[in-house]
């Protein structure tokens, strides 16, 4: 992949220390509302990395410069912004773990 995005273009003063799960949301999408929990869940979890989610609808701009078409999407990113995985989709805890595992690796 090589997407690399910058802290600001997510709404945060800096990216996770290890890592970084960008969630894609919208209003009404209930699979959304389960993916925040698990994102959460696993950033709980695992030390040094920060889960963002991103309202797609107020967010545009970024969301068509990403090519993003459907939510939830979520984007795992390294310590310097480079997207290392990227999924559409309720994602399961053990996938996000593995994503993990190629960020920090």
């Amino acid at each position: 992949m090589t997407d690399s995005l910058g802290a600001a273009d997510i709404g945060v003063d800096r990216f996770g220390e290890r890592a970084t799960l960008v969630q894609f949301s919208s209003a009404f999408c209930q699979p959304c509302r389960a993916t925040r929990r698990v994102l959460r869940d696993v950033s709980t979890m695992v030390g040094g990395v920060t889960h963002v989610e991103i309202d797609a609808e107020g967010a545009l701009e970024l969301v068509r410069r990403l090519g993003i078409v459907s939510t939830p999407t979520v984007l795992v990113l390294d310590a310097q912004g480079r997207t290392v995985r990227r999924a559409a989709g309720q994602p399961r805890r053990a996938d996000v773990i593995a994503a993990l595992g190629e960020a920090v690796a």
